[in-house]
C-alpha cells in the first residue's frame, strides 16, 4: 500500500534521504497516513471508539504501517478519533510527539481529523479551549501549515479528472481487485460456470446491485455517504455491462428481485448483485456484517433454480456462508465503482483477470 504514496507525491529523488516528506511540485499532492493510531482495532470495530491493547500490540500489529509510510517519504499523518485504553488520540502526547515524532523521526505534517480537537471531550465541544491546548501539547500542528503563502489549488489539472486514462487506471484496479470465491457447485470444480460463453439465449440479471452507480461507489464518494442510483455521475453498471458485451441474439432480463416462480419459467444463466448500502464511519457500523435485502431472497430464488453466479459489492467482507452450497460461482467485486465493465469482461474470459488475479482462489 505504501507505493500509493510515491503515485500522490512523486518518487523520491535518488540523491534525499529516506524518511523525509517529499512532495514533487505542484503537480503531485501529500499523501496523508491514517488514522494514527489504533483504530482498525476499536472495541467490536465501532467507529471512533477505545483501542484496548498492550503497547507492544500496539506497536506490534498497529504502528508498521506507519513506519513503513515514513520510509517512503509520507508528508503527513492524520490522527484518529478513537482512544487507546481510555486516552483520546488527539490529546495523547507519548504517542504523537514521543513514538510518531521521536522514534519513527516524522519529520512532517501531523494534523486532526475532521472536529478531531473538539471530540476531546465528552460530550465534544464541552471545553474548545482545553481542547485546542491538549491537541497542541500532544503533537499536533495543523497550525503550522503555510497555507496563506500559496492559497489556492493548481486547477491546471482539472480537466483530466475523469479522463480515459483515469478510466483505464480505474479498470485495472477493478480487475485486479476481483477475488474468485467459488466456480463449481462443489468443491472439486469438474463445471465450472467461469469463464461464460459470450453467447447464451437468456441472462437473468437480479438484486439491487445490479444497476446502481451508487451501490458500486460506495461512501465518500460523491456524497459523505454514497448516494443510490445513477444520476450523479457516468459509468458503466453491472447490467450495462452485461447488455453492452453479450452476442446480440443473447436476450437479457432485470428484475430486482424476482421470485420463484419467475425464475423457474426463465430457464437462463442468472448475475445476482447484491452487497451492502453506501455508508462512511460510524453509519457504517455494523454488528453482524450482513447483506442488504432483498439479497438473501434473491440468492435463494434465484440460485435454487438456475445456474448463477453472485457478485458481492462491499466495502468490506460480509456473512455469505449460510448461502454457498446453493450458489454456483461467487465473486467479491468489492465496490467497482464506475468501471464495472471489468467484471462482464473478465466473466466471458475476453480479459484475463480471473487468471491474473494472484488472490483468486477455486473454493472456499
Amino acid at each position: 500500500m505504501t507505493e500509493i504514496i510515491s503515485g500522490l507525491q512523486g518518487d523520491i529523488p535518488a540523491n534525499s534521504r529516506k524518511g523525509v516528506p517529499y512532495v514533487g511540485g505542484n503537480k503531485k499532492v501529500a499523501a496523508c497516513a491514517k488514522h494514527f493510531v489504533g483504530d482498525g482495532g476499536t472495541t467490536r470495530g465501532i467507529n471512533e471508539n477505545n483501542t484496548v491493547v498492550d503497547r507492544h500490540e500496539l506497536l506490534s500489529i498497529h504502528m508498521p504501517a506507519y513506519s513503513d509510510s515514513i520510509i517512503k517519504g509520507v508528508a503527513t499523518v492524520m490522527i484518529s478519533y478513537s482512544s487507546w485504553n481510555g486516552e483520546k488520540m488527539h490529546a495523547n502526547h507519548d504517542l504523537v510527539t514521543g513514538f510518531l515524532k521521536g522514534t519513527l523521526k516524522f519529520k512532517g505534517f501531523v494534523i486532526s481529523d475532521w472536529e478531531g480537537v473538539d471530540r476531546i471531550t465528552s460530550p465534544p465541544h464541552a471545553n474548545y479551549s482545553y481542547s485546542v491546548q491538549a491537541s497542541i501539547l500532544a503533537g499536533l500542528d495543523m497550525f503550522t501549515m503555510g497555507l496563506f503563502e500559496n492559497p489556492l489549488a493548481d486547477l491546471s489539472l482539472v480537466n483530466e479528472l475523469g479522463s480515459q486514462a483515469h478510466r483505464d487506471l480505474a479498470r485495472e484496479a477493478v480487475r485486479k481487485s476481483l477475488v474468485l470465491l467459488k466456480n463449481g457447485k462443489n468443491g472439486t470444480n469438474p463445471n465450472p460456470v467461469i469463464p461464460l460463453p459470450k453467447k447464451v439465449s437468456k441472462i437473468l440479471v437480479a438484486g439491487s446491485h445490479a444497476d446502481n452507480l451508487g451501490y458500486q461507489c460506495g461512501g465518500w464518494t460523491m456524497e459523505w455517504q454514497g448516494f443510490s442510483g445513477n444520476n450523479y455521475t457516468r459509468g458503466t453498471t453491472i447490467l450495462s455491462a452485461i447488455k453492452s458485451t453479450v452476442d446480440s441474439s443473447t436476450e437479457i432480463i432485470y428484475r430486482e428481485n424476482p421470485d420463484g416462480n419467475f425464475v423457474k419459467s426463465n430457464t437462463c444463466i442468472c448475475h445476482c448483485c447484491v452487497g451492502e448500502h453506501p455508508y462512511a464511519e460510524t453509519s457504517g457500523d455494523s454488528m453482524n456484517l450482513t447483506m442488504a435485502e432483498p439479497g438473501p431472497s434473491v440468492i435463494s430464488n434465484v440460485c435454487e433454480s438456475v445456474k448463477c453466479i453472485v457478485i458481492v459489492i462491499s466495502g468490506r467482507p460480509i456473512v455469505i456462508e449460510p448461502y454457498i452450497s446453493s450458489i454456483d460461482a461467487l465473486v467479491a467485486a468489492w465496490l467497482p465503482g464506475t468501471e464495472a465493465k471489468v467484471l462482464q469482461l473478465s466473466f466471458l474470459g475476453i480479459m484475463s483477470s480471473v487468471e491474473a488475479s494472484k488472490n483468486m482462489v477455486s473454493e472456499l
